[in-house]
């Protein structure tokens, strides 16, 4: 890979998690929206549940997520108060007790969450929905607070998914970063999970953090290697202090430079790969038994809010402040202010900040866009098919991506529209063209690479 193919498709574009994307949303979608949405959705259709916990007690200097620190317990009590009657408040718009497929708590640091308050939890989603007996339940774990009493709660509430976020195990890095976590608190916290019943573990590891070398990163790999994940995602550092302040403790003079970070990337997935891990999509990698490298060679993979997944459900309903959900008819994001979340939410009231109501030329550019993220290619047959309004002008439009493009990143193959080899790297900047929106809002985003 040249220096210049680097430098000319390395620059920033969103990561395409939803399209369009969060900073397109706007407040003209309101609870009243999303109370009609809700009532709209088949009662037979099994939905996701995305539970958002934003407290943490420590402040990662690195993270990008909707969180703050907490001393006490006291705030994530009366936010769990919240949170149970919001539940109360979607199941009754729902009208009834929708069967539940998936169910994912994300945070912030939901393994903070007491096991009396993950008990009631559990109470009140069995009360208010059908949580099927093959319902995947996994939760995003910070080592350093579990216990055994939390583990158990884990293994109470029917956890069989567990994520963990490593980004290095270099004490240098992590110190730079403000995240010390040691393997061996990471490899007992997964033992302790897979005692009880957790039957796949996810670690996330970080490239382009401050003071890291692929030196460090190949030792880290390594020994995540040795914990045998059942997936492993790497992830480029996503430095955008203009949106996260917290991240200007970083020296960004010790962060490495874009064909560093190219570099890095490389030898993360050369060395899993090596590993027997299947590549999937862009920075996922997973072990040839899991359901997740089995979707990507079979073409069902799927791309939502917390990156690829398996989830195969139409409707993904986000709990919490800052949660977002999505439905057949548009995203709804919730209030972010966990202060004017739990009022709202108490008041039993959907605490509903913002959305985007999708047109089906936005379901077209969606499925496009998703079809990249996953497969890297989209066949035009299926555009047809599923959107045949759109489909000739969306089709002609990647005609013309092909004509101009000088660096072999895409291609026609007969009916398909392909990411090549060496487009893949920069397949969010491919999806990127098919974006209407990008041009016409002012947000900021990472460095495709």
């Amino acid at each position: 890979m040249t220096t210049d193919l680097i430098a000319r498709y390395a620059g920033p574009v969103p990561r395409y998690t939803s399209y369009p994307t969060a900073p397109h949303f706007h407040d003209g979608v309101t609870q009243q929206t999303y109370a009609r949405w809700l009532g709209e959705i088949n009662s037979n259709e099994p939905i996701s549940l995305y539970l958002h916990l934003p407290f943490c007690d420590r402040l990662c200097w690195f993270c990008g997520c909707h969180t703050k620190q907490v001393v006490r317990y006291d705030p994530i009590a009366a936010y769990l108060d919240a949170l149970n009657m919001e539940i109360e408040t979607v199941a009754r718009h729902l009208g009834r007790s929708q069967p539940v497929c998936a169910i994912h708590f994300g945070g912030g640091s939901p393994t903070m969450i007491e096991p009396v308050d993950l008990a009631r939890l559990r109470t009140t989603l069995d009360k208010h929905f059908t949580i099927l007996p093959t319902c995947e339940i996994s939760v995003e774990v910070d080592p350093n607070d579990i216990n055994q009493a939390r583990l158990d709660g884990w293994g109470a509430f029917g956890a069989t998914r567990a994520s963990f976020g490593v980004q290095d195990f270099d004490l240098k890095v992590q110190q730079s970063i403000n995240r010390l976590q040691s393997f061996e608190q990471t490899r007992d916290a997964l033992e302790g999970f897979r005692q009880r019943g957790v039957r796949s573990a996810n670690l996330d590891v970080l490239y382009g953090l401050p003071h890291q070398t692929e030196e460090t990163l190949a030792a880290t790999i390594k020994q995540v290697i040795s914990l045998i994940p059942d997936r492993v995602a790497l992830f480029g550092y996503a430095h955008v202090p203009w949106m996260k302040k917290h991240q200007t403790m970083i020296d960004e003079a010790a962060l490495p430079n874009m064909e560093q970070r190219f570099a890095q990337a490389a030898l993360g997935a050369r060395l899993l790969t090596e590993a027997g891990y299947i590549t999937v999509g862009i920075d996922h990698f997973a072990l040839p038994s899991d359901t997740m490298a089995q979707a990507a060679l079979n073409g069902t993979l799927r791309r939502n809010f917390q990156g690829y997944t398996t989830d195969s459900a139409n409707v993904l309903i986000g709990l919490g402040a800052s949660s977002i959900g999505s439905l057949p008819q548009g995203y709804i994001q919730s209030i972010t202010a966990t202060a004017q979340y739990s009022r709202r939410a108490l008041a039993g009231e959907l605490p509903v900040a913002r959305g985007f109501a999708l047109s089906e030329a936005d379901k077209a550019r969606r499925w496009i866009i998703e079809m990249l993220m996953c497969g890297f290619a989209f066949d035009a047959a299926e555009l047809r098919k599923l959107f045949p309004a759109q489909a000739e002008a969306l089709l002609r439009q990647a005609a013309s991506f092909v004509a101009a493009d000088l660096d072999d990143l895409v291609r026609m193959e007969g009916d398909r529209f392909i990411v090549t080899r060496q487009g893949r790297p920069f397949v969010r900047v491919v999806a990127s063209w098919f974006d209407d929106y990008l041009a016409t809002g002012a947000a900021r985003h990472s460095a495709a690479v």
